[in-house]
């Protein structure tokens, strides 16, 4: 990818080394880390060096009467970095959002007193099938004349249009866009919320959950826990290689989601239920009774793989616990600190078997990464 911003937009950082040395260097950095537990050469999963990004957003820069897409600055070591630069082109977007972008800045350029007035930030979820969410956010009310100008964007970008604005949520038509995916040959339908997390890269995530249909596929038995699961991105392919499955999720909104995504694809062996990391550990344990859970069996489980998906900061101690009782464990990392931390204890009771890194941002340092243990 080249881009006529490198150097001055902050959003990719690695833009001095190629893709192939950008991969080696993350390669060496999560297996430097993880050394101590695992010698074999980790599998690197590469992404698409452009056009790559699903979801994207922009802040919006006014200058007199034009307004122009902006990004944070390139952070220089040992300064400190305020500020924007306005952006001309952004080739990491997939193709969908960068064929509407542009015209979308058109559009709002010549519209001063309506889609421009107060406009802040502007988002882009997206979708391999075409599809394009649009939401513009504002530091103003949104009216029926806002409404109407933007229902024209709809038409004319063919896409769908929302507005924000503080405490205030303004639909056009829909609130999500709907992905299909070919994972492991076969096609999964996913409905995905504007405001719940997705995957940004959809073709390293393809190759995430495959990895993951791997693991699940040496087990091959028993039943399935899951933890963070979202809209059910890794819950529904993996479903397929066992007897039931219970996910949680604390989020309301990905939990609606991942029921949704249930019913498009015909799974009937997942039960979803909306509890944090430590209500289910409590819940598990007997430690504590909750209402959303009277309609659940928990003792009718018989988990022998469990998935788990953390934010940043890792697992917290009851659930790497709970975790360390079951037979099989794959753990989806998106930062290799703390799931070194978190290998640091789960290898008390269990063996890494694979390590393998996913390559979702390129250009920046961020590295995804996937790690498979067995009970010793």
């Amino acid at each position: 990818m080249t881009c006529k911003h490198f150097g001055s937009c902050g959003s990719c950082e690695l833009y001095k080394l190629s893709y192939a040395e950008q991969l080696k260097r993350k390669e060496e950095r999560v297996g430097g880390l993880l050394a101590s537990f695992y010698s074999e050469k980790l599998e690197v999963f590469d992404s698409p060096s452009d056009h790559y990004r699903a979801r994207a957003e922009f802040r919006i820069w006014h200058d007199g009467d034009r307004c122009d897409y902006a990004m944070g600055k390139m952070q220089i070591e040992g300064e400190k970095v305020k500020g924007a630069i306005n952006i001309e082109e952004c080739p990491k977007v997939i193709e969908p959002i960068e064929k509407r972008m542009w015209k979308l800045l058109d559009k709002i350029n010549a519209s001063r007193e309506v889609l421009k007035k107060r406009l802040f930030a502007v988002e882009f979820l997206a979708t391999t099938t075409d599809e394009c969410l649009i939401t513009l956010l504002y530091h103003r009310k949104l009216d029926e004349v806002w409404s109407a100008e933007a229902s024209l964007l709809e038409d004319e970008l063919n896409c769908k249009v929302m507005g924000r604005s503080r405490k205030q949520k303004v639909m056009l038509s829909d609130e999500f866009v709907t992905e299909k995916l070919s994972i492991d040959g076969k096609i999964f339908t996913y409905v995905q919320y504007e405001s719940g997390f997705t995957q940004p890269n959809p073709t390293v995530n393809v190759k995430m959950i495959e990895w993951a249909i791997k693991q699940a596929k040496k087990v091959g038995y028993g039943d399935f826990l899951e933890s963070y699961c979202g809209l059910g991105n890794f819950t529904l392919p993996l479903s397929d290689y066992f007897d039931k499955v219970l996910a949680t999720e604390i989020s309301k909104g990905s939990i609606k989601a991942a029921l949704k995504n249930c019913a498009l694809n015909g799974v009937e062996n997942i039960t979803f239920a909306r509890l944090s990391s430590e209500e289910m550990t409590e819940a598990l344990n007997g430690v504590r009774v909750f209402n959303r859970l009277k309609e659940i069996d928990l003792k009718s489980y018989n988990f022998s793989t469990v998935l788990v998906d953390p934010p940043r900061a890792g697992l917290d101690e009851d659930s790497i616990t709970l975790i360390s009782n079951i037979e099989n464990i794959i753990y989806i990392s998106c930062n290799p600190e703390t799931l070194t931390r978190d290998l640091g204890t789960l290898t008390n009771t269990h063996k890494v078997v694979e390590v393998a890194i996913f390559d979702q941002f390129p250009h920046t340092e961020h590295v995804e990464s996937g790690v498979f243990l067995k009970i010793k």
